[in-house]
Parts: structure tokens; sequence; C-alpha cells
């Protein structure tokens, strides 16, 4: 991931990570890509005969290279659709983080634009603690993207068989600190952990411990999950 996006923005980021990893898996697989249609004034988005409510989490514009916020959209202010997305802008104020404080956040200067707008939509599900975000072409320069504001879909709960592949995906995702990557993981579905030098221990909800060791230079060398050691 490029390095434009400020410190506080990139720290937030990553603690998120592989929680919003775990996410974006759900929503996939409950949404596949396919035809869709959206109503912004009933909130209403549907696909693959499925309709979900969801709130305007923000757009990107190729051709300009911008990302606007869902709840600074001119044309959709004070809507209860764009309304969704209003509590991001506080977040940034409390946490120093100015491109969710922005209405509008300029691309051009980063390395891949496109990827940048995933990365302010994927922040931007974080905060709000959404079960994942839905990204849709919605012109020949447009992309639009939905959070989910429905009670049908739920945030993903701890999955101890699929913690591996989301704690390892989300360590890569911005490649900075894969330590701060498990404690978001595990600080975000509410179970503590204790530090090592060299791992982390958090207790399951299942029974157990999970054990994720770190080699000489931060990286994950392994993650265990299992019965305590006597």
């Amino acid at each position: 991931m490029t390095v434009a996006f400020s410190d506080a923005f990139l720290h937030a980021a990553e603690y998120h990570a592989a929680w919003g990893v775990q996410q974006l898996e759900m929503i996939d697989q409950a949404f596949p890509a396919g035809p869709w249609t959206a109503d912004l004034e009933q909130c209403r988005y549907e696909s693959g005969g499925r309709s979900l409510r969801v709130g305007l989490l923000g757009s990107y514009d190729l051709a300009e290279q911008t990302w606007l916020w869902g709840w600074a959209n001119p044309g959709l202010r004070g809507s209860e659709v764009a309304a969704a997305s209003a509590r991001i802008p506080e977040f940034g104020r409390r946490h120093g983080i100015v491109e969710l404080q922005q209405e509008d956040v300029a691309l051009a200067r980063f390395d891949d634009p496109r990827r940048a707008a995933e990365a302010l939509a994927f922040l931007g599900m974080a905060v709000l603690g959404a079960p994942g975000y839905i990204g849709q072409e919605a012109g020949p320069e447009t992309r639009v993207y939905f959070v989910p504001q429905d009670p049908q879909l739920q945030p993903a709960r701890l999955d101890p068989v699929a913690m591996p592949r989301h704690l390892l995906t989300g360590a890569q995702l911005f490649a900075r600190s894969p330590r701060l990557v498990v404690n978001g993981w595990f600080a975000l579905h509410g179970v503590p952990v204790q530090e090592a030098a060299d791992r982390i221990t958090a207790p399951l909800p299942s029974g157990g411990a999970a054990v994720v060791s770190f080699d000489s230079v931060g990286r994950i060398s392994g993650i265990n999950a299992g019965p305590v050691s006597a």
C-alpha cells in the first residue's frame, strides 16, 4: 500500500486490517459479483435476488481521481442514505486522521489511486463497525461504495479455523506492523491478550488459546490455536 496516507490513517487501518478482511470475505460470499440495483431514497441495494438495507459510504471519481465521502455528497447531504457515514469525520477528529475529516480526498498523487480509494472505503467500513462494504461501478467514470445497515447481516465473529488466514492476509494489507494487526484483531473481537516479546497469546471463546508468534524482525512466524498447555 502506498505511503501517501498519513501515519494516523495507516495506524488505524492496520489496527482494523484483519478484522476488515474477515468482514469483506463474509459480504463477498453473501453478495457475489453480479447485476445490481440501488434505490438511494429507500436505502436499498439488490443483487442476486437478495435485498439489503445500506448507506452510502463514499464514491470515487476515476477521471478526477478523487474520493468523496457519503456524508459530504452535495446531492445527498442530510439524507438518510448519507447519514450512515456521518460518524466517520468524528472518528477522524478524535484520532487525528485528516483523510476522514475532509469532505473529499485527492488521490492523483498515489501510485495506485484506485487502490487508495479502496483503502478509504476499507477504513470507513471499519470505523462504522460494518460487516463489509460493497463497491460497484455506477458509470464509466464513477465507482460507488455502500455499507450494510441491515440487521440481517451482522459482523462476522471470531472463527478460530479461519483466524490464520485473516491474520496473515491482514498483515500483508498495509505491511507495517503485524503485531498491531494481531492486537487489533483480538481487541475488535473483544478478546484480551497477553503480550511477550516474541508472541501474543489470547483465550479463544470456544476454549483453549491462540498463540501468534513473531520472528526477530516482527513478522508473523506462526499461528497456533488449541488447548492451553499445562
